[in-house]
């Protein structure tokens, strides 16, 4: 007892010292960090008791009753790989065939650049993983770089690059008044931009606009990042779900491979296969040749070390199987078909509908936007006033997550925005 007093009576007297710092005050000055926006959409949805509530703020996948939705090809995946793998770690790369499946998924089963093995590649922790790991990348071996990055853009591209201590500029993408791309801009700040900057592009289903360029518009983007020596950074977390064809959904990457960019390149499974829980995703960054490449992944495994030392092995065995099996890679080709076709269908009854309404206003855009979102062009005044007097949640920046839409609810859907917006 008389020693336990001692010591306590040393730290109190040492915490009482000029300078000194109590113990219980280390985290005083932390304040709350603000809510993600669009994880307080939902935190707001499932607080709502109304029985007629509508969430069309998430980003995930839902059936046409609202349903999350397990894919049969992941489902048959998982009962061949039960019991059969040992928990070992995977390799800081991670699991070598997943990433090689996933490379012929971006690049073309048959591309030189495969063949040539100059593609350095990694697993990463789904989409978000492997942009992280690419800022940390640029930093360590770009220090005097900066990204642009269009606006707008998923909100978590800003704190990926930010967090990475990378300089941001934007670039010219969507366009309000059209509600489409405002392509004379971007290209001016594609050509203003220093010579050998870095661009953040999405290379299909734009989120959050759902606003793609065309094929000619990318050649024409290709050929200016060319002149400048500008470098390519593709965030493709859509591959497949846009279009339901992944061969089309990957255009913009092989236009600029033709053009002989080397380019780096984000992929995620989250959507595509509904593995959003798995964080399954890959890193992979074109070189000059064999040498350079593997100089490449040694330094993106380097980077990885200290973050997470290995990526997940579950559901890198998925993606494994599921590629690397015809007929379950068939099975999957059909289903993100299906998801991609009943997104397509309703953005053309939520269009229909609003038209039948008699809505002074157009909505042609939504047809021609792609993917899971659809900017909608309304103001955050009249999203506050669905989510008020209507139920009807999603972020105040008009983004609709078309996933949340349904046979059921488009009715309701269509006929709140109409009386929303009717006044102008």
């Amino acid at each position: 007892m008389a020693l336990r007093a001692a010591i306590s009576a040393r730290v109190l007297s040492s915490s009482s010292a000029p300078g000194a710092r109590s113990m219980s005050s280390w985290w005083q000055g932390i304040q709350p960090a603000p809510k993600d926006p669009i994880l307080g959409v939902t935190e707001a949805f499932l607080a709502d008791p109304s029985p007629s509530k509508v969430n069309v703020g998430v980003g995930a996948y839902r059936d046409d009753n609202g349903k999350p939705v397990v894919l049969e090809c992941v489902r048959e995946a998982e009962r061949r790989i039960a019991g059969t793998s040992k928990m070992e770690y995977l390799p800081m790369g991670g699991s070598i065939k997943m990433v090689d499946e996933t490379l012929k998924l971006a690049y073309g089963e048959n591309s030189e650049l495969l063949k040539d093995k100059r593609i350095a590649a990694v697993q990463a922790l789904s989409g978000t993983g492997a942009c992280r790991l690419f800022a940390d990348f640029q930093r360590r071996f770009c220090p005097d770089s900066q990204v642009y990055i269009p606006v707008p853009t998923w909100s978590n591209h800003h704190n990926i690059w930010r967090d990475a201590h990378i300089p941001q500029r934007t670039y010219h993408y969507y366009h309000p008044e059209s509600k489409g791309l405002d392509f004379a801009s971007l290209m001016d700040d594609i050509k203003n931009a220093p010579n050998g900057s870095f661009f953040l592009l999405h290379a299909c289903a734009h989120n959050p606009t759902g606003v793609d360029p065309s094929e000619e518009q990318w050649r024409e983007i290709s050929y200016q990042f060319k002149v400048k020596g500008h470098f390519a950074f593709f965030d493709m977390a859509y591959q497949g779900f846009a279009s339901g064809d992944p061969e089309r959904d990957a255009k913009s990457i092989r236009i600029f491979l033709e053009d002989g960019h080397q380019i780096g390149c984000s992929q995620s499974y989250a959507k595509n296969m509904g593995l959003y829980g798995q964080r399954v995703g890959c890193l992979s960054v074109v070189c000059e040749d064999e040498k350079q490449a593997v100089a490449v992944k040694s330094q993106l495994q380097q980077l990885a070390r200290p973050m997470y030392s290995n990526p997940p092995l579950h559901g890198s065995l998925i993606v494994s199987h599921i590629l690397g099996d015809p007929n379950l890679k068939k099975l999957w080709l059909k289903e993100v078909k299906v998801m991609a076709e009943r997104i397509i269908g309703m953005r053309t009854a939520l269009r229909e509908n609003l038209e039948k309404l008699g809505s002074p206003l157009p909505w042609k855009h939504i047809t021609d936007q792609i993917g899971m979102f659809c900017y909608s062009g309304m103001t955050p005044e009249q999203v506050d006033r669905l989510t008020n007097e209507y139920h009807i949640y999603l972020t105040r920046n008009g983004r609709i997550s078309m996933a949340g839409v349904t046979t059921g609810n488009v009715g309701y859907l269509s006929n709140a925005i109409h009386e929303v917006t009717k006044s102008g």
